[in-house]
């Protein structure tokens, strides 16, 4: 497993059921984002992106065509290689075709940015882009403040959702819009017409490739997770309010009606809140805003704190 730290990069294993890291890579940066495949590691930070090929042994400055360094998030599409993503503060959004040797701004996500005012309230930056979506040539990123951006060529240009007005306000424009501060978005393997948006208003779908949008619930989240064999069962991270009693909820049927899923946990936690949900495996993963990782079998749900020494976790994946 590899985990991104505000402290560095951990490579991990696992013993008797437990994690341990076995190196830090990185050591001293805040790596806020981590992907890997075909041997190849890339490590987001507050100063840009780094490439490891010897499973973080070594690193090298990745940043080539990188304008914003900021990175808040990074994927790669899941069905081409060679196809990566980077999501950045300020808003804006960069494509690589050869494993992040070079990198090509997509201008129209700027453009957005500067015509609607996206901002970020914490951040004197002009919003963020903090997550992504594919499905085939379909491709959605969570923007906050700002919306919901869709493409339709595989990421290599991007438009707001029809549903998604791209005014960074705080009010609903009206029921069939979704929010505009959105923290994260899912997008469902049966469809490219069905994604999830994580929004400061709640949880919210679309069942039309972000036309309409039904709001699920109401509340402030961060994470979502939904199961790839079925739609309706969703695992979420609500809170009251930013970091305030946040805990973990499950719905089967579709978001009408919700339980605790909380078990082995604290939760409400007082100050904190799930700020991602990663399936690792038959594992699902959950990175606290406060910089704690659990762990829970996803047959069970089961909570428990995995890497316990440490405390400054953003973000975690496995070597795909």
């Amino acid at each position: 497993m590899l985990v991104a730290t505000r402290q560095g990069l951990l490579v991990c294993e696992r013993e008797t059921g437990d994690w341990r890291p076995v190196r830090v890579g990185l050591a001293g940066r805040n790596v806020t984002a981590v992907m890997a495949r075909e041997g190849v590691i890339l490590a987001g930070t507050t100063e840009g992106v780094f490439c490891s090929e010897d499973e973080g042994l070594t690193w090298t400055d990745a940043n080539a065509g990188l304008n914003d360094r900021h990175v808040r998030w990074m994927a790669y599409h899941p069905a081409v290689s060679d196809l990566e993503f980077v999501g950045t503060e300020p808003a804006a959004i960069f494509v690589s075709h050869d494993g992040a040797q070079t990198w090509r701004e997509c201008s129209e996500v700027a453009q957005l940015r500067d015509h609607f005012g996206w901002y970020l309230p914490y951040s004197p930056e002009a919003g963020c882009v903090r997550g992504f979506a594919f499905h085939g040539g379909r491709a959605y990123a969570a923007v906050e403040v700002g919306g919901v951006l869709r493409s339709d060529d595989q990421g290599e240009t991007w438009r707001l959702a029809d549903g998604s007005t791209g005014q960074p306000v705080f009010s609903l424009a009206s029921p069939r819009h979704v929010a505009s501060d959105v923290h994260s978005v899912a997008v469902h393997p049966a469809s490219p017409d069905l994604v999830f948006a994580a929004t400061h208003a709640g949880l919210f779908r679309s069942a039309d490739d972000g036309v309409h949008w039904t709001q699920l619930y109401a509340c402030y989240c961060r994470a979502v997770w939904v199961d790839p064999a079925d739609p309706d069962h969703i695992i979420f991270g609500p809170a009251d309010d930013v970091d305030r009693r946040g805990r973990i909820e499950e719905t089967q049927d579709g978001g009408r009606s919700w339980r605790d899923a909380s078990t082995g946990l604290t939760a409400p936690w007082r100050n904190d809140m799930v700020e991602r949900l990663t399936q690792l495996g038959d594992e699902l993963y959950a990175v606290l805003a406060g910089g704690a990782l659990y762990v829970a079998p996803l047959g069970a749900l089961a909570w428990q704190r995995a890497l316990p020494e440490s405390g400054d976790v953003n973000a975690v994946t496995t070597m795909a």
